[in-house]
């Protein structure tokens, strides 16, 4: 049976041109549709507390700004700068990184507890049914969450900023910022097992179809560190190829398509790579012109892009939808600094 939901919200109207600049109209009752829907995750700013998440519909093309709040009228707002969106058991999981806690909603986006006691929460990787990680900041460590309880019961010692994660062969491949290397955790007893040497503010990560985990570090431009795109091997951790980026800039933004063997990356514009080829892309697949880039997400349900623009980081983001092509297909408002997406 189709499931329909009615809310009062903002909607930005959708054009088949595309204009300089989309125009908000109201309209007082939106209809969710059955259709997949599409989260993006809203920063806002440091330090005010707005952040949100907004909802997208891809059956009518609908937008609930703060989906959030609409869902739980009369409690606090988000809180400061969220993070990321996860969804395991049925379950949303809101990081909310410098407010220290982790939202768990249900399927309808309503709150059903919170998780505290967390230093500054970036991501949460979900391990098993019962169990997950969550990368952090500045604790030093990963908080290891019990699902059942939504309560932190261990901390796994991991210097530096730990950023994404991925999960593969009963071991998770951790991130990082300020260390030139990527941790390995074994899940079964919550140890780190291993280091690989991937470069500085490494950051984004992906398994492809060939089950090879792809680390994207950014370098440090202001110390001539360029960055590089490495493939790691997850059944010896040894890094098996290594692409050095020519000139200093900041790649970001990992992600892989439908069948993943592409990869999707943001280096100003959004850059497209097969996971065979031999070198880097050399121009952008989707020029960013002047628009600022500040978040990227590949549709698993298709292969549309999804691709943030947050402007000044001050406006409401504009969402930008391409096709495979590459070709614009539309766009829509969204929070303050959009960061990413959820896709269903």
């Amino acid at each position: 049976m189709k499931k329909y939901f009615q809310f009062i919200a903002l909607i930005p109207m959708f054009i088949s041109c595309v204009k300089d600049k989309p125009q908000d109209v109201l309209q007082p009752v939106i209809q969710l549709t059955a259709a997949k829907k599409v989260y993006v995750i809203n920063e806002g700013n440091f330090g005010s507390g707005n952040a949100s998440v907004s909802i997208f519909d891809t059956g009518n093309t609908s937008v609930i700004e703060n989906f959030y709040q609409t869902q739980n009228a009369g409690s606090p707002l988000v809180g400061d700068v969220a993070q990321s969106l996860t969804n395991i058991n049925s379950k949303f999981y809101l990081v909310v990184n410098n407010s220290g806690k982790i939202i768990v909603c249900d399927a309808q986006f309503k709150k059903v507890t919170q998780i505290t006691n967390l230093s500054s929460p970036r991501y949460i990787l979900p391990v098993t049914n019962q169990k997950a990680y969550v990368s952090d900041y500045n604790a030093n460590a990963i908080s290891v969450l019990d699902l059942n309880s939504n309560t932190k019961t261990a901390s796994i010692p991991c210097s530096g900023w730990t950023e994404q994660m991925v999960l593969i062969y009963n071991k998770a491949f951790v991130t990082n910022m300020k260390r030139n290397y990527t941790y390995v955790i074994n899940t079964v007893n919550d140890t780190k097992a291993d280091s690989i040497h991937v470069g500085i503010n490494a950051g984004s990560s992906v398994v492809d179809k060939n089950d090879k985990v792809w680390v994207l570090s950014s370098g440090d431009n202001a110390n001539s560190v360029l960055g590089k795109l490495s493939r790691i091997d997850p059944v010896t951790n040894i890094v098996e190829a290594t692409y050095q980026f020519p000139t200093n800039n900041s790649p970001n933004s990992l992600c892989l398509n439908k069948t993943k063997d592409t990869l999707y990356f943001l280096n100003g514009g959004v850059f497209k790579m097969a996971i065979n080829s031999q070198a880097l892309p050399a121009t952008a697949f989707i020029a960013n012109g002047t628009k600022n880039f500040y978040g990227l997400g590949i549709n698993p349900n298709d292969f549309s892009i999804y691709v943030a623009d947050a402007l000044d980081y001050v406006q409401r983001s504009t969402i930008y939808i391409f096709d495979a092509n590459g070709n614009q297909k539309s766009y829509f408002k969204a929070g303050i600094n959009a960061n990413g997406f959820y896709f269903e």
